[in-house]
């Protein structure tokens, strides 16, 4: 059954992109003691991710973050390296927080992972949330995964 509102983030370990190279960032790490705006997509470049959904949040985290949030962040299923290109390319550092869930073990936990085969493995769901103290608040999953509506930075503005 999918994670909902009211249930807690299950554990785990993200593939980040350090000032020292490669490093690790745990779901306990990122959610003990805070507010978080946590969205996913299917993947990094894509086309609905790259020019729709991230720009968003990327234009107005100062005003998300101003209504209590300590930490926006992306998850996808993309190996570590791919997601700080894309950080890089989307002018987002300091801004959203790019997580990679390698193995898709994450989205599997949350049962929000998409089997779609043109990817050719397990990607994560279009969903967004919003979680504080590593409880869930807010959830929304997009209907299909060209679509960023639900879960972009406009309805996580109206959530908050």
């Amino acid at each position: 059954m999918a994670i909902k509102v009211g249930d807690r983030l299950p554990e785990a370990t993200f593939k980040i992109m350090t000032a020292d190279g490669p490093g690790e960032k745990t779901t306990k790490e990122l959610f003990d003691g805070k507010t978080v705006v946590l969205f996913a997509v299917p993947g990094a470049f894509t086309p609905t991710c790259h020019m729709n959904h991230l720009p968003g949040f990327v234009e107005h985290a100062d005003t998300i973050k101003a209504k209590g949030v300590d930490t926006i962040a992306v998850v996808a299923v993309n190996d570590l390296f791919v997601m700080d290109a894309w950080a890089k390319a989307s002018n987002a550092n300091g801004k959203v927080e790019f997580l990679s869930d390698t193995d898709a073990s994450f989205v599997k936990a949350l049962d929000l992972g998409l089997d779609a085969p043109i990817f050719g493995h397990t990607r994560a769901q279009r969903f967004a949330l919003i979680a504080k103290d590593g409880e869930v608040t807010f959830l929304a999953v997009e209907e299909s995964p060209g679509e960023a509506t639900a879960t972009g930075a406009a309805a996580i503005l109206e959530a908050l």
